[in-house]
């Protein structure tokens, strides 16, 4: 079935550019194909119906990452035997909980952005990775991964 354009009436012709689009000749415009314009499989329409690999990696490590953490810092609080390794290991655990606490809740946001494949939370899941490393950069070896990677995630999810 031929279609016509709506402004000239010209018969539309597939658009050797692109697959989806039909062109008039006489306007040169473009229209989307009817259904969708997907006649074939295509490499984007695949892409996009699954996960964003990088945030779910960056998740993935962001899980382990806390907890191989509730581990430690269960093992190392509650192992000390004498007064002053108790207050060294309450310390320590107070230096390192805010660094914990942005990691906890850029893993959240981080799960945020790759199930619902919303901008908004991989962008704050990568900012909270960020401010975790400034908070104690002694443990940036855990978290500079995946904030490289909720970045480059979030960079990739397209704008609606």
């Amino acid at each position: 079935m031929a279609r016509k354009c709506p402004h000239c009436g010209n018969e539309l012709i597939e658009n050797p550019a692109n697959e989806n689009y039909l062109l008039c000749m006489n306007c040169n415009k473009n229209y989307k194909k009817p259904g969708g314009g997907n006649s074939g499989s295509s490499k984007k329409s695949k892409k996009n119906s699954g996960f964003n690999i990088l945030l779910l990696i960056s998740f993935i490590i962001g899980c382990l990452y806390l907890l191989y953490s509730l581990v430690y810092w269960s093992g190392a609080v509650g192992s000390v035997s004498g007064v002053g390794e108790q207050i060294g290991a309450g310390i320590a655990t107070v230096l390192v909980m805010p660094h914990l606490i942005c990691t906890v809740l850029a893993v959240i946001f981080n799960a945020l952005g790759l199930f619902m494949n919303k901008r908004g939370f991989a962008l704050t899941g990568a900012i909270l990775y960020s401010v975790a490393l400034v908070l104690f950069p002694m443990y940036f070896m855990f978290v500079i991964i995946e904030m490289i990677l909720s970045y480059i995630g979030f960079a990739q999810i397209p704008k609606k």
